[in-house]
């Protein structure tokens, strides 16, 4: 852990005891700000809804580098399993400090093509699970009077892109409820926001053509992709005492394709 990591009262992380749930985080980006978090001193948990494993082995990294986690299965999309998945958390843990909701799903096709089964899909998972968390957890939010969240979105959610009607409303729709429910928790402290990473190197981007790789990086004025490391900075940024002034903001991880 960098020194500017630390308190520099306590040399504690920056956010040693607090909890923080993040959602999707068996892989990925999710992956990421977990143990980002967990490393600047924060109590994870690991939600996951279909890959335990994977979500065990992140919390199995966790602890091995000397962080604090717990797997929590839940499918966000669920409003009824999300309130029991809170409650059990509140429970157990007695808040939650820092709340990223990062669960997400594409099912990318021309809108001429595109199911109704996959586009209902893709909003509950990435817009409605949101929703879904926030509602449950905001009570408790407003009672401790303090807590960050911090939604993943997406450039797509800001620009659009072809082949991504579904996903791009999804993102885009996440932006409006950051914005929503920031001006409606601002006042009892809790800061909203969110982040939207551009074309990130991860596991699906890798899966992509090299032709389709090389069109990705073309469209970003830096010249390259982003890491997944660039993208936990940024919600680690948020989800600490830095950012206690910063509300309702998206910030574009992205390169500049957004510009």
């Amino acid at each position: 852990m960098a020194e500017t990591d630390k308190n520099p009262r306590t040399g504690e992380g920056e956010l040693a005891g607090r909890i923080a749930l993040v959602t999707g985080a068996s892989r990925g980006i999710g992956r990421g700000i977990a143990k980002k978090l967990a490393s600047l001193g924060a109590t994870v948990l690991v939600n996951y809804n279909g890959s335990e494993e994977k979500a065990r082995a992140v919390a199995a990294e966790i602890v091995s580098d000397g962080g604090k986690a717990q797997c929590v299965g839940c499918d966000v999309s669920d409003f009824a399993a999300c309130g029991s998945m809170i409650e059990e958390i509140i429970k157990e843990y007695g808040r939650v400090d820092i709340l990223v909701n990062n669960a997400g799903v594409t099912r990318d096709n021309l809108i001429m093509r595109m199911s109704e089964e996959d586009y209902d899909r893709v909003l509950d998972t990435n817009l409605k699970g949101a929703f879904n968390t926030i509602r449950h957890l905001s009570k408790h939010f407003l009672k401790q009077r303090s807590g960050k969240i911090v939604n993943i979105s997406s450039v797509s959610g800001v620009l659009g892109n072809a082949g991504q009607a579904n996903y791009s409303a999804s993102k885009a729709g996440l932006i409006g409820l950051t914005k929503s429910v920031a001006r409606e928790l601002a006042s009892r402290g809790v800061c909203v926001n969110a982040v939207a990473p551009g074309f990130i190197d991860t596991d699906m981007t890798q899966a992509l053509s090299e032709k389709a790789r090389e069109a990705g990086v073309a469209a970003v004025p830096m010249g390259k992709m982003g890491s997944v490391e660039d993208i936990a900075e940024t919600v680690a940024f948020l989800a600490g005492d830095r950012s206690n002034y910063i509300t309702g903001q998206v910030i574009c991880v992205d390169g500049g394709m957004a510009i």
